[in-house]
């Protein structure tokens, strides 16, 4: 099963005000493995980024001026995501400005039977705590040191160990290693059931002779 940890950065916190997406980022992951596949972008957002969201991500008006617009991006992007699972953090945020910014160049919205909230996850899963990507970071030990500002591909590195860590499961790493060692445990075990069949044998001969 295919499946895209997906996150965005924003001039502000309402498309009511007419906010839009500075940046998109996207890994993707195959039965929770990553693919290697990514999609990141920066946007110009053609207005304004507010203080309280430059205090958030730190992309300025300046930083933003040369990148592409949305509508520059738009056929990539659907094509990266189309067919596959979203995984996202907060899911009614980011879906609420991706619709808005759809809709201005006259796209369909996102099917909402394609989401997995990780917040809905984490909040079934320790009711009443914190469940923020920092939050959730320190209860995993996942280490988010590099997160001094909030980064769509960095953001989207930590909700990939995240989501493992909900979902119960281990890294693949950790599993395949898991399974080798378990394969040396059996081979070793074969080896010392054969080795006794070969001392029962030689002493069933000597109690003949």
């Amino acid at each position: 099963m295919l499946e895209v940890i997906l996150d965005t950065e924003t001039t502000g916190l309402s498309t009511a005000s007419n906010h839009k997406i500075v940046e998109i980022g996207c890994i993707e992951l195959k039965d929770q493995i990553p693919t290697n596949k990514t999609f990141h972008t920066y946007l110009n957002p053609q207005r304004m980024v507010s203080e309280e969201a430059f205090k958030v991500h730190g992309y300025s008006d300046k930083f933003l001026s040369d990148k592409k617009v949305f509508s520059e991006i738009v056929e990539e992007f659907l094509n990266f995501i189309e067919g596959k699972k979203l995984i996202i953090h907060n899911a009614p945020f980011d879906l609420s400005f991706l619709d808005y910014e759809l809709k201005l160049v006259n796209k369909k919205t996102i099917n909402r039977k394609n989401i997995i909230d990780t917040l809905e996850l984490a909040r079934a899963k320790y009711p009443g705590a914190q469940n923020s990507l920092d939050a959730l970071c320190k209860r995993f030990k996942i280490d988010n040191s590099k997160r001094e500002k909030h980064s769509a591909l960095v953001d989207c590195q930590l909700l990939k160990e995240i989501y493992i860590n909900l979902l119960d499961q281990k890294e693949p790493k950790l599993d395949l290693e898991s399974k080798d060692i378990a394969d040396v445990k059996l081979s070793n075990d074969l080896y010392e059931i054969k080795n006794m069949k070969r001392k029962v044998i030689k002493i069933s001969d000597e109690e003949l002779e």
